[in-house]
């Protein structure tokens, strides 16, 4: 099977500090225009990634030549380069520091493993998340959040916001993601089990006392899983596209248990109406994709970019990099394409919301990331 991603793990109790903090009233960086929606550009350098190898990146880094906070590196060019018109600033939110993509020296003590697990089991990235939707209710809507940040998790902030704003029925999600966030954490353990029995060259630790035994959190793999069962996110509204971990066909056919599981969350999700469009299929079929897109009947469109859908390929800035992902042209196209479907004309679909996220700003590339996001939203948000 291909292998799954390091395992998110949850956490047993929040550390003092991981609270989240109101951030005063947006601040306008642009002349408004009172006949446009006003774009409300966010940020949020949250990163509890636990992996000890992430960690020690931490740990011995040096100096960087450019932002850890990605909102910072982006808005940079984009104040550079968006015309005066109806967008705005409202900052990055306030991070505890060692949560930051490079925590000062200062705390660096903190950076441990069972920190960060205390972290995700204490429900850490769900309070983010909840804070996050009721920042874009009070400080972006009715107008377009824009957010960028780090972990995939906080999508559901903008995503909560707009569900309670318009209703679930009338939103779609639309993702551009290597990765399927919507595998529940023990049957991900299955899966990572059967991968450390079977797979010689598996990446997994057997005796690693953070990956078994787990039971579900909210996190960075599992998000779409769980806005799901809440309701707040409806399956026939949901397209995943440039998937590189669909499960191969020896998966889908096993006999073992812990892989009809893992194979069974895609199968059911698309019996569902999720409609899912493998990396493959981008380069062998990219009318799949202009199909559903316009399949889409609700009134208003969210768009999420992983940019690990380009890992190694459109850039090596991003946190999760196991596989090679989409290229640079291939990523712009594809977001092309995407901003056509919410270009429909007055009382059709408009584009509600947007986010970047996954950055990984200790890469030499994070500038070419900065620059990737930053073209990704003139595409998707100014066309």
């Amino acid at each position: 099977m291909n292998t799954p991603r390091p395992l998110p793990v949850r956490a047993r109790a929040a550390l003092p500090g991981a609270r989240w903090e109101r951030r005063p009233a947006a601040c306008y960086s642009s002349p408004m225009s009172g006949s446009s929606r006003q774009i409300v550009f966010l940020g949020f350098p949250l990163d509890p990634d636990e992996r000890q190898a992430v960690i020690d990146r931490k740990l011995y880094a040096g100096p960087l030549a450019w932002p850890d906070d990605p909102y910072e590196g982006v808005m940079a060019l984009l104040r550079a380069e968006l015309p005066p018109g109806p967008w705005l600033e409202a900052g990055s939110q306030p991070v505890p520091v060692w949560l930051r993509p490079l925590p000062p020296p200062a705390v660096r003590d903190s950076l441990a493993v069972e920190n960060f697990v205390g972290f995700l089991d204490g429900g850490g990235c769900r309070a983010a998340v909840e804070h996050l939707a009721e920042t874009v209710t009070r400080q972006a809507l009715p107008g377009l959040p824009c957010l960028i940040g780090v972990d995939h998790c906080l999508s559901g902030g903008p995503l909560l916001a707009l569900a309670r704003a318009f209703g679930p029925e009338n939103l779609t999600l639309v993702i551009l993601d290597a990765h399927l966030d919507a595998v529940p954490m023990p049957v991900m353990a299955g899966a990572i089990a059967y991968d450390i029995e079977h797979n010689p060259t598996s990446p997994y630790d057997p005796h690693d006392p953070f990956i078994f035994g787990r039971p579900d959190s909210y996190n960075a793999s599992t998000f779409l899983h769980h806005l799901l069962e809440e309701g707040a996110l409806l399956p026939q509204n949901l397209i995943l596209a440039g998937l590189g971990d669909y499960p191969p066909k020896q998966a889908l056919a096993a006999k073992d248990q812990r892989l009809r599981d893992y194979a069974g969350v895609w199968t059911g999700l698309q019996k569902r109406g999720a409609r899912l469009v493998t990396k493959q299929d981008l380069g062998l079929n990219p009318a799949k994709l202009a199909t559903f897109l316009r399949q889409i009947k609700t009134s208003h469109l969210y768009v999420s970019i992983d940019l690990d859908v380009g890992a190694g390929a459109a850039t090596g800035a991003v946190r999760f990099d196991e596989r090679v992902g989409l290229t640079r042209a291939q990523v712009m196209k594809t977001a092309a394409a995407i901003s056509q479907a919410a270009r429909r004309g007055p009382g059709q679909t408009i584009l509600a919301g947007l986010d970047v996220m996954e950055f990984n700003s200790l890469h030499a590339d994070a500038p070419g990331a900065y620059r990737l996001a930053a073209d990704l939203i003139k595409t998707l948000v100014f066309g």
